[in-house]
């Protein structure tokens, strides 16, 4: 094997690694997303996704070790080439609560992003529908899965459908 043909393929082997800790990185948030409620009077729950960004509650948090409730946002502007980013904020302040103080932490997930898409999967059982949008106020609950979608600047696009657990637990 010539030179080239070795580095061609360190880099291809190191991005797949980077795109399956990215997964497994998501797939711990997401599984533990919480149908979180501002209080027990109001139905809402707290979970904004749109096609390109998520915010959600979620009942992992990597900054105290796993333990503790954490707000996550999962974003990426849509400009070719820029970074998808995940922030998580503790303690957990949403439906316009002040936020000021606590931990907040913004990482990059992955450096170089050209595509980036968020779908929800309907918790109605009776089909399996996506929807490109999905509010937690409006429909008081939590979409069954959420299937992520990535193109990486010079990589095939991969995909992650990964389920809602407590969604699981409460059928």
């Amino acid at each position: 094997l010539g030179r080239r043909a070795v580095e061609k393929g360190t880099l291809s082997t190191e991005a797949a690694q980077k795109e399956r800790m990215l997964g497994s990185f998501l797939s711990g948030y997401v599984r533990s997303a919480f149908p979180y409620r501002a209080s027990a009077q109001d139905p809402s729950v707290f979970f904004n996704g749109e096609d390109s960004s998520l915010a959600f509650v979620s009942a992992f948090s990597r900054a105290v070790g796993g333990r503790g409730m954490a707000k996550i946002t999962v974003a990426w502007d849509g400009r070719q080439g820029s970074a998808l980013t995940l922030e998580e904020e503790m303690p957990v302040r949403v439906f316009g609560a002040e936020s000021s103080g606590g931990y907040r932490n913004r990482v990059v997930l992955y450096p170089a992003v050209d595509e980036f898409r968020v779908d929800y999967l309907s918790p109605d059982d009776t089909q399996d529908q996506w929807v490109e949008r999905w509010d937690g106020a409006e429909k008081k609950t939590l979409p069954r899965a959420v299937r992520f979608r990535l193109r990486a600047t010079g990589r095939p696009e991969r995909e992650w459908v990964l389920p809602i657990m407590i969604k699981a637990l409460i059928r």
